[in-house]
């Protein structure tokens, strides 16, 4: 395999794999990977995500527990939406591993120009050591511009997770915001967009909106 400048080539345990520059900085995640078994990869590689296809995956349901309570219930997707989205070319439904356990997910969809994190949480007992930066991190080596959203700063909680994505990287957008709902009967809640590496344009905004309506939550619930 050729290399893009300032690619590693590297070997653990046996197993070849690539890492960028910037995922060093991020803890070593691991870019491509080349070899026959993922599970004996996932105790080599320091950090990875393994993206999730098809609910019959062995982890799946223990992703979506964690899933249903990091988020409330209006924020979350009904589960045949779940299910029937992991097919897309452009969702991703990822397990975080760190050396080989499972820490959290990360969820987003990803077109030519940005990627849109749709959900993304830690374990609870594995908060506070850098995960969520070094996930952050890898993404940000697909050179994209990275789009999310929170609640809207006025409590204490609300007003730590703001300060969190700052830290990473992550700037506010002005554009008034409301997210589409989840569930029939319910109605759609603000939110703030925030984007890294810098703010993005009201045309890109635009464009971001639609792609959400029109893509990310047609046929969220029956």
């Amino acid at each position: 395999m050729t290399l893009p400048s300032g690619f590693l080539s590297k070997a653990v345990a046996g197993f070849s794999f690539v890492i960028s520059p910037a995922s060093l900085i991020a803890g070593g995640a691991a870019v491509w990977y080349d070899g026959p078994d993922k599970s004996e990869f996932r105790k080599a590689a320091i950090m990875n995500l393994e993206r999730i296809t098809s609910p019959l995956h062995p982890l799946y349901k223990q992703a979506l527990e964690l899933y249903q309570i990091s988020f409330p219930f209006h924020e979350q997707r009904e589960a045949f939406s779940q299910a029937a989205i992991l097919h897309d070319d452009a969702y991703h439904f990822d397990l975080i591993y760190d050396a080989g356990t499972f820490v959290g997910l990360v969820l987003y969809w990803e077109s030519l120009d940005y990627i849109y994190i749709e959900h993304f949480c830690i374990l609870t007992e594995m908060r506070n050591k850098q995960y969520g930066q070094r996930v952050l991190s890898l993404l940000k080596t697909r050179q994209k511009t990275l789009i999310l959203e929170i609640d809207p700063p006025i409590d204490a909680i609300s007003v730590r997770r703001k300060g969190f994505y700052e830290r990473c990287g992550f700037v506010e957008n002005p554009y008034p915001h409301i997210h589409p709902p989840y569930h029939k009967g319910n109605k759609g809640h603000e939110l703030v967009i925030m984007s890294s590496p810098m703010p993005i344009s009201q045309a890109e905004y635009d464009t971001f909106h639609a792609y959400l309506q029109d893509k990310i939550m047609n046929h969220a619930f029956v």
